[in-house]
């Protein structure tokens, strides 16, 4: 067995016969273990929202989508159908028409966006899945529309309404003056079928109809979209897709991911994750001071043990390297403390909901390799440095004194 490591372990295990100094080690070793909880958990939490918040992105947003690069619609003629098929990453695909519309009903307005999906669409985006009240669209019932729980508030619209329409606008296409709002504009409408509840910037945002009825309101033709919204087969890999279908479909379209569809969603998660890690390292940091000065106050209880040692031929590097394995050796057992008491804490949240947001909504948390590589990088590089500052104190004075 190594030497310094061999002196380094009986020093953690053995009790100094100062008192002071058993108590200073407890305490360094309790902030160590505080410390790892404490970031252990965050990150589990974290992990969790972040888990959870794109489970809702994950209904509505597709694995892909192509939009035209320049231009609000394309053509979805016969030829580029043939080049989406040719794909063989592509489980299946739904034609959509986005646009910015006007809203009314009873006396109340507001500017969303009207969405008109075709029948392929729940095959790409679950959203079904996140209705609260009423039904999906049926592509027998034209004028049908699905609305977001926020425009259902402000419109202070309900379900099978047949007294009152949904009445939606949007600004004719053409050239000169307008004489009157009423030649302004194109109306239709519509008998609202059901409410979904997504998030907060969804549920404002999208009215959903279907997709014929949308062209008609727009007075496109039957081939002309805004966007194809793909689902990729579990065999493929997305960024793999999106390069056979960019180079399929030539530069006049943009493919994009779900990540690309809300980067500023992802990097929002991303900067905060940052920020929280950093807030807790400093945490430990702070408590790694402790270690610092607990391996001090052992350099200096054991001032005759060192003059023996180097009496016995260790160096003064040697010596050194002693207390640097000490410093390591109690913050790597505070760590897997704190990981091992950590980890009861996530896998006691996972299994009995002990802390909830709502009444039905446990706080997500997640345990993940990733988290617990993390902890234990960091913990094991503060610590060793931690251990390095302690060991600068010794020196041939301090020795020989």
């Amino acid at each position: 067995m190594n030497f310094p490591f061999y002196i380094a372990k009986r020093y953690l295990i053995s009790k100094s016969s100062n008192n002071t100094i058993n108590i200073i080690t407890f305490i360094a070793f309790l902030g160590v273990v505080i410390g790892t909880i404490a970031l252990f958990i965050v990150l589990a939490g974290f992990s969790g929202l972040k888990t959870f918040s794109i489970s809702f992105l994950n209904i509505s947003d597709p694995d892909l989508k192509i939009t035209a690069e320049k231009g609000k619609t394309f053509e979805f003629n016969t030829p580029f159908q043939q080049k989406i098929k040719s794909i063989k990453g592509i489980a299946s695909y739904t034609k959509v028409l986005e646009e910015r519309a006007f809203f009314s009903y009873h006396n109340k307005e507001m500017v969303a966006y009207i969405k008109g999906v075709d029948t392929n669409y729940l095959t790409v985006n679950k959203i079904d899945t996140a209705l609260v009240a009423g039904n999906w669209l049926h592509s027998n019932v034209e004028n049908t529309a699905v609305v977001g729980n926020g425009i259902s508030r402000k419109l202070s619209l309900g379900i099978y309404d047949f007294i009152e329409p949904l009445k939606i606008y949007v600004p004719k296409a053409g050239l000169g003056y307008i004489n009157s709002p009423r030649d302004g504009f194109k109306v239709i409408t519509t008998q609202n079928v059901g409410i979904y509840a997504l998030t907060e910037d969804i549920d404002n945002k999208f009215v959903f109809a279907n997709l014929n009825l949308v062209q008609g309101l727009l007075s496109l033709n039957a081939n002309e979209i805004s966007a194809i919204e793909l689902k990729v087969t579990k065999a493929a890999t997305v960024l793999e897709t999106q390069k056979l279908l960019q180079q399929a479909l030539g530069s006049g379209f943009k493919i994009e991911t779900r990540e690309q569809l809300n980067k500023l969603f992802y990097k929002m998660l991303n900067t905060e994750n940052l920020v929280l890690y950093f807030i807790f390292t400093l945490v430990l940091i702070i408590a790694l001071f402790n270690v610092i000065g607990a391996i001090i106050m052992m350099i200096l209880d054991k001032k005759a043990d060192l003059k023996t040692l180097s009496n016995l031929g260790l160096t003064l590097k040697e010596i050194k390297h002693i207390f640097i394995l000490h410093g390591f050796l109690l913050t790597f057992v505070g760590m897997i403390t704190g990981i091992f008491l950590g980890s009861i804490l996530v896998l006691l949240q996972l299994k009995y909901q002990l802390f909830m947001i709502t009444n039905t909504l446990p706080y997500p948390v997640e345990f993940t390799l990733l988290n617990l590589i993390i902890v234990v990088v960091t913990i094991s590089l503060l610590g060793f440095i931690a251990s390095i500052i302690a060991s600068i104190r010794i020196s041939s004075n301090v020795i020989n004194q």
